[in-house]
């Protein structure tokens, strides 16, 4: 799977996000603090949901301290649906109940062990398939505005 993955910012913990894809057998595509020392956060989340959305990429992790920019960010990208995720039953509700294709996380927050919890159970969950769901995915694609 080709992933994009963006920070705003170094640390650590993008180091190991970036190894563990490729362990995964996935290819990086990498943006913002991956490419130069830093970035803003509204350049790197917006950067790689349009990867996302123009089908460029298969889908994306982006970072920043909180998390909540880049996510915030990405959102405002029309087929992007960036999820904040804090723990292992947030990211795969996230890809199950929400079609979520970029996943948001927090360079503050977001430990090695929690980092690869959290990626477990996003590439083990596929979207749903009930209808009560894909009726709310496909709501969403409607109302895809950038305001």
């Amino acid at each position: 799977m080709k992933i994009a993955i963006g920070s705003d910012m170094q640390a650590h913990v993008l180091e190991v996000a970036v190894d563990e894809l490729k362990k995964r057998g996935h290819e990086i595509v990498p943006y913002g603090a991956l490419l130069t020392s830093a970035a803003p956060w509204p350049k790197v989340g917006m950067e790689v949901a349009e990867q996302v959305a123009e089908g460029k990429v298969d889908q994306a992790l982006v970072f920043c301290w909180t998390g909540t920019g880049v996510s915030m960010a990405a959102n405002k990208i029309p087929g992007a649906r960036a999820a904040l995720c804090w723990d292992a039953q947030t990211a795969a509700g996230a890809r199950e109940w929400n079609d979520a294709n970029i996943l948001a996380m927090s360079l503050r927050y977001t430990s090695e062990e929690l980092l690869r919890e959290m990626l477990d159970a996003w590439f083990s969950h596929d979207p749903s398939t009930d209808e009560e769901d894909a009726a709310c995915i496909r709501y969403l694609k409607e109302k895809d505005c950038t305001d």
